[in-house]
């Protein structure tokens, strides 16, 4: 018969297999539901530009009541063709035959225009009125391929305005679902077998952040189809990386402690308990950082920066569930095998107390050079970093041509320059006015007297094009008739009351000119018509209001983030001073990748500015990931001060995170500066600017300049917490002779001066201290943290 004891080992024995399986099952499961969805995206994202502003911007609430006046939610796409020279009769008989062409393709609204010659005859425009809330992408590369087959030889053509530069977005987003995920992974598990030298643990690790990634994306397509978030390739891209490389920091660091779990003989149901404990505190403190520091993005006024908030925060969520649940199961039943063939058999080698001992490993190494050159080492990096930060003047992130958006090849772009040469430059992309009836005569007036407005038109349903040319003759709006004599002049369409008028820009409509034509215009039509009466849109208006909110959202949503996360570092290490210092070392590290950035951008890769949202996203992913690993640091440096003092601790907890951190520096900088294999000006930026800052980070702020600083002040670090407040020059009571010696040793001179073979404070035994309570009894380890517990 079998004993009670054995069964409860059997039990106990079935538990151990049964709940990693079983969480390994319930992962596999949503990631089978999740992960088709990555085909799916497309249905429920948008490029629009104007569909992220705030409600309250002009260019949104123009864009929201264009269909009343022209009939349809269209995006206007231009098609320009040339000759080698003045073009012939038959030429432009071969653009009508093409125009006719293109008002068939499904997605082409009615109203596409006859051939419009340029008034030197060398080329001719069509403009075609592209359903909005069709595929845009997919329409304007079948008319692409129709201005390629139909034009004969002698003939080029070109596709741009604004639809041709979305269509071009939405080809250069294409890669995010393929070839991004490829590279990204591809590079996190290069860089995991040079670490870990294993073949099977890369693979957990990967799976872990693959699984976060599906199971992240499935919730997000949900809200993004209910209407809750706006999703858009921007966000997805950035979704992707955030959740590769947070998940994988995050099964590095619980790697770590199984790892040091494994080597000292555990087995592998405690070892998974064991790195569950350690690493729990520090992933969810760094996981609710970046949450909080995300969420902060709810501030902003552009909807594509609120979006990003929660979407980017769920990703987060899910990857610390991951780290923590799927991983920990994966490790549980795999063991040390996961480690194969370099089964880890012991302990990392850490640092001892008496410093003129010799050490061995790169990290003990450094942390011995830390603590022999503290002060020189913290002043030193300090310098080196307000140097690089001197460029951050050199910065131009006042926003950037919607034509420089995309990187390489851009047939929009080639359209426009040809375009210009031939007709105003600014055409397909009019101003577009909003302005009660009666104040038509005067808002044509406005713009009439416009240097950059090149000429004026009202929308109007009784003419063939939708638009009447539109003058001011004796206090009165005229209207052009088109059609043979005697055709009645057109009347303008009114909505509301209001009317809308149609203005071609001289310039380029992302150009600073046309911007400048447009900011001139709201003002005058403000002091001739009054505040709010005149609405004003169009493309180039969009740039204005986006660049205008990225502003104002940069100077609200930093210094609102930075408190946040200091708050956080304050609960987390209980103390006032260390997170003061910490969130000083970070601004510093990120005002040093800002100012190195500028200089790359401007001198070598000749950018032509940077959008103004750069230097924010920029902030929240280099200051929330940076804290990361300062949390990863000092969390553990803290563990180790309540044991063995604040200047051993800090030594030690270097040592034990030195081989993470820097792991985890990599991954993250290999996966965001994955996001340079898409050409899109504003990820390639965000790329290098994330991976240049994790990278210096990880190598100087982390590892040299939040020690070397640390170390130098001491225990005072923890100010005003217990840690800070105990008794350097007296033993507790009750304590034996040893510990009243080491307390004798904190106060020698040696001490005072930061010397190298003293500590600032009492030092318990390597076993368990050798403290007694007031009942006399001994007090363990874990008791005898507590006592310094604030």
């Amino acid at each position: 018969m079998t004993s009670p004891h054995h069964a409860n080992r059997r039990t106990s024995g079935w538990l151990r297999i049964g709940i990693p399986a079983l969480l390994v099952l319930l992962w596999l499961a949503a990631g089978s539901i999740g992960g088709p969805y990555f085909g799916k995206v497309d249905e429920v994202s948008s490029n629009d530009r104007s569909s992220f502003l705030p409600e309250s911007a002009d260019a949104t609430q123009v864009n929201g009541r264009l269909a009343d006046f022209l009939g349809g939610d269209s995006i206007p796409a231009v098609v320009v063709v040339t000759g080698d020279g003045e073009l012939s009769e038959d030429d432009i008989a071969d653009v009508q035959a093409l125009s006719e062409d293109i008002a068939d393709v499904e997605g082409v609204q009615e109203d596409v225009s006859p051939p419009i010659p340029s008034d030197d005859g060398e080329a001719a425009q069509i403009f075609v009125p592209i359903d909005a809330s069709g595929e845009v992408g997919p329409t304007v590369e079948e008319i692409r391929s129709l201005v390629a087959d139909d034009l004969p030889a002698g003939l080029e053509g070109w596709v741009t305005g604004p639809a041709g530069f979305t269509a071009d977005l939405v080809e250069g987003f294409l890669g995010i679902d393929g070839l991004l995920l490829g590279v990204a992974l591809l590079a996190v598990f290069l860089i995991l077998v040079i670490v870990y030298r294993s073949p099977l643990l890369p693979i957990l690790v990967l799976l872990t952040s693959v699984f976060a990634l599906c199971v992240a994306l499935l919730t997000v397509w949900w809200l993004a189809y209910a209407g809750i978030v706006v999703l858009n390739g921007q966000v997805q891209g950035i979704l992707f990386i955030l959740v590769i490389g947070a998940a994988t920091d995050y099964a590095l660091l619980y790697v770590a402690r199984f790892r040091e779990s494994i080597a000292t003989g555990t087995t592998k149901w405690d070892a998974a308990l064991s790195a569950w404990r350690g690493a729990f505190e520090p992933i969810l403190a760094s996981g609710g950082t970046v949450i909080a520091g995300l969420l902060c993005l709810l501030l902003s006024d552009l909807a594509t920066n609120r979006a990003l908030g929660p979407i980017a925060s769920i990703g987060i969520v899910f990857s610390m569930l991951s780290a923590l649940t799927f991983l920990p199961a994966l490790l549980a039943l795999c063991g040390r095998a996961a480690f194969w063939p370099f089964i880890p058999k012991e302990p990392i080698a850490m640092i001892p107390d008496d410093l003129t001992r010799p050490v061995k490993g790169l990290w003990p190494r450094q942390a011995r050079f830390v603590a022999r050159h503290a002060r020189i080492v913290w002043i030193a990096c300090t310098i080196v970093l307000l140097a690089g930060a001197v460029g951050i003047t050199q910065l131009k992130a006042d926003g950037v041509p919607t034509s420089d958006l995309v990187l390489g090849a851009s047939e929009a772009r080639d359209g426009q320059e040809v375009l210009a040469e031939h007709f105003p430059a600014g055409s397909g992309s009019p101003v577009y006015v909003i302005v009660p009836e009666e104040d038509l005569a005067d808002t044509v007036r406005v713009l009439g007297a416009s240097d950059g407005i090149e000429s004026v038109s009202a929308a109007s349903e009784d003419s063939p094009t939708g638009q009447a040319q539109v003058e001011v003759e004796d206090g009165e709006p005229v209207f052009t008739a088109v059609g043979p004599p005697g055709t009645p002049a057109p009347e303008p369409t009114v909505s509301d009351g209001d009317v809308l008028v149609i203005g071609t820009l001289t310039d380029a409509a992302d150009s600073v000119a046309a911007e400048d034509t447009v900011r001139e215009l709201r003002a005058d039509l403000a002091e001739t018509l009054g505040a709010d009466t005149a609405l004003v849109g169009g493309e180039t208006a969009t740039d204005i209001d986006t660049n205008d909110t990225s502003t104002r959202d940069r100077t609200v949503i930093i210094p609102v983030i930075l408190v946040v996360i200091l708050v956080i570092l304050m609960l987390l290490l209980r103390s006032i001073l260390a997170p003061v210092l910490l969130i000083g070392t970070v601004i510093l590290s990120f005002a040093t990748a800002l100012g190195v950035s500028a200089l790359v951008f401007n001198e070598v890769f000749g950018f032509p500015g940077a959008d103004p949202a750069v230097p924010l996203y920029g902030f929240v992913f280099l200051v929330a990931l940076g804290v990361d690993y300062n949390i990863f640091l000092m969390s553990r440096v803290r563990e180790e001060s309540l044991v063995h003092g604040t200047r051993p601790g800090i030594l030690r907890g270097l040592v034990a995170t030195g081989g993470v951190i820097t792991s985890a520096g990599l991954v993250l900088a290999a996966t965001f500066a994955a996001l340079g294999v898409i050409p899109i000006l504003f990820l390639a930026q965000i790329a290098f600017i994330v991976a240049f800052g994790v990278l210096l980070d990880t190598f100087v702020v982390r590892s040299l300049l939040v020690p070397a600083l640390s170390y130098d002040i001491g225990k005072a670090i923890w100010w005003p917490s217990k840690l800070w407040r105990r008794d350097a020059g007296a033993a507790p009571a009750g304590s034996n002779s040893a510990s009243i010696g080491a307390s004798e040793r904190e106060t020698s001179p040696a001490a005072d001066s930061g010397g190298v073979a003293t500590h600032d404070e009492p030092l318990p035994a390597e076993t368990d201290p050798e403290l007694v309570a007031g009942d006399g009894h001994p007090l363990t380890r874990e008791e005898y943290r507590r006592t310094l517990e604030p």
